[in-house]
């Protein structure tokens, strides 16, 4: 096997949380709590969890976006958050981003072509190749060559999350980082969107990291999904793995939610009590335990699981009752409907 384009090692994210007359830090929170991740070249890796589990603090810390706490992420070979700042316009030209909020991402008062044409500006390129450069990433991604001297109010939702594409594109990245790019399109534009970026992966040979909160949104786009909870990966598999033979619990639950594209088959629902829990306070032991319909007490509640090997191939997953010593994999769910 090839060697990973993107290596996430032990990487960790906090924030202080401050409080009173003189903002004494009364707390931490771990957003990030030591990932591991591998993404190959030409892939497309999904990240999947529920909103402030800390997939987005995880996507910007790989960009240097946000600083890391600890952890390395070394992109073809070489670490880069042990290059200073001033030397990381390589990184920057190879690693993008595209955002949640097409519009919000945009300067209202810069047209298209400008917004599209910075990037390439200051990695050197003439005002002629930057004109050039912007038509040709316009066709790319379905807008026409005129759409650059418009401004982004003057376009729909999924034009201007177009544009947010073409934008990352036009410096030529090896490494796309996508955080949550459909989340705010109606349901006929992110197949749409998600389309393009199938093709674009293809053609380009591009490598991706997709964030999502929904599973469905990845089906179709990823080859691997990463299961994320509360800062921690907890599962990792193949997308045909995940789907068939999912082993994590909150795995199980958040598949469990997708509907069904046919009305005679019914799908039984896994409920989830409780909310997320604050990363502020985590849970002891395993994260999930507090909503887990198996967790044992006096071990789910005690030891944190690690990433284990399910059966062979590269299907991992961090559950004390489904994988090592206490392996069931038929153990059932309680509170299935």
């Amino acid at each position: 096997m090839s060697e990973p384009l993107v290596r996430i090692e032990g990487l960790v994210k906090t924030y202080p949380v401050k409080g009173g007359a003189f903002q004494k830090v009364l707390g931490t929170v771990r957003a990030v709590d030591g990932v591991d991740l591998e993404i190959y070249q030409g892939e497309a890796l999904g990240l999947v969890g529920e909103s402030g589990c800390g997939k987005s603090t995880l996507g910007r810390a790989v960009l240097r976006l946000e600083e890391p706490d600890a952890g390395s992420v070394i992109f073809d070979g070489v670490d880069v958050l042990r290059v200073p700042r001033k030397d990381l316009k390589g990184y920057r030209r190879d690693a993008q981003v595209v955002f949640q909020d097409p519009f919000g991402s945009l300067d209202p008062r810069t047209s298209v072509g400008d917004s599209i044409a910075e990037g390439v500006r200051v990695q050197g390129l003439s005002r002629k190749d930057r004109g050039r450069r912007v038509a040709e990433v316009l066709e790319l991604v379905g807008l026409e060559r005129y759409h650059a001297n418009r401004y982004p109010h003057e376009f729909s939702g999924g034009q201007r999350q177009r544009i947010g594409i073409a934008r990352a594109l036009a410096v030529n990245p090896r490494f796309i980082i996508l955080d949550e790019p459909v989340s705010a399109l109606d349901v006929s534009i992110q197949s749409q969107i998600l389309n393009l970026l199938k093709q674009l992966q293809r053609e380009l040979d591009l490598t991706l990291l997709f964030i999502a909160h929904d599973l469905s949104v990845v089906e179709h786009l990823c080859d691997r999904i990463a299961v994320m909870y509360l800062g921690k990966i907890v599962e990792i598999a193949s997308r045909d793995d995940l789907f068939s033979s999912p082993t994590h619990p909150y795995t199980e639950a958040l598949l469990s939610a997708i509907p069904i594209p046919d009305p005679t088959v019914r799908r039984q629902r896994i409920l989830l009590e409780g909310d997320l829990p604050s990363p502020l306070n985590p849970p002891t032991g395993c994260a999930f335990h507090t909503r887990c319909p198996i967790a044992e007490q006096g071990l789910c509640d005690v030891s944190v699981p690690e990433l284990r090997p399910v059966n062979s191939g590269r299907h991992e997953a961090a559950c004390h009752l489904r994988t090592g010593d206490h392996q069931d994999l038929n153990r059932p769910l309680l509170n299935s409907q």
